[in-house]
């Protein structure tokens, strides 16, 4: 038990306060926000923003870029899911739950490539030595980016990749010892699971 204690809080002894406190807020705003997706509830917006915003900021100081690439992208995905999901016509929401077309899976494939590939990019001119887990970690940028797309525009097919790549994730920051991102990855999975079922219902 004391070492699984150790393995949550030792990471944040040399860490300032301020860092500390930011990253429980964002911590507990992001598993708001994967909970209101689950309900299919218009807060998982402005809740996931002030995760993002956050996280954005800690990720670009612990340099790790590949994450901070994916956190601005949810940022800006999050004004445009926020407008999309809030459209009405004649008093009806206009954007449905539905599953991907041929169309829309053929647009999350190449997402999912080229965000792969600018990933990549960002890690070359930042100097970082590109080792295993940051290919683990371009890959599931890539899948990520695409889940928020589809997310934003209702595809049940989000919740899979969010469920997939929340897996991956869960094991990669424990490696780095980041154990608190690790539980937070730990209870998306969880929840994505539970948000995938909700949606297929309705």
């Amino acid at each position: 038990m004391q070492e699984l204690f150790n393995f949550f809080l030792s990471q944040y002894q040399n860490s300032p306060t301020s860092f500390i406190v930011l990253e429980f807020i964002a911590f507990i705003f992001g598993i708001a926000s994967v909970w209101y997706a689950k309900k299919e509830n218009i807060l998982v917006y402005p809740t996931g923003l002030i995760a993002t915003i956050i996280t954005v900021y800690l990720l670009y100081k612990a340099e790790y870029f590949g994450d901070m690439m994916m956190n601005f992208y949810y940022s800006v995905m999050s004004i445009y899911g926020w407008w999309n999901w809030s459209r009405k016509k004649d008093g009806e929401y206009v954007v449905p739950i539905s599953r991907t077309n041929l169309k829309e899976k053929w647009i999350g494939f190449i997402l999912f490539l080229l965000t792969m590939a600018v990933t990549y990019l960002v890690y070359s001119y930042s100097g970082t030595t590109i080792e295993t887990e940051n290919y683990i970690d371009i890959f599931t940028s890539g899948v990520f980016f695409t889940a928020m797309w589809y997310m934003a525009n209702k595809k049940i097919e989000n919740w899979t990749l969010w469920i997939f790549a929340d897996i991956i994730t869960v094991p990669l920051y424990a490696y780095r010892g980041l154990g608190m991102l690790s539980l937070q990855y730990l209870i998306f999975t969880i929840l994505a699971i539970q948000g995938y079922l909700a949606w297929k219902k309705t």
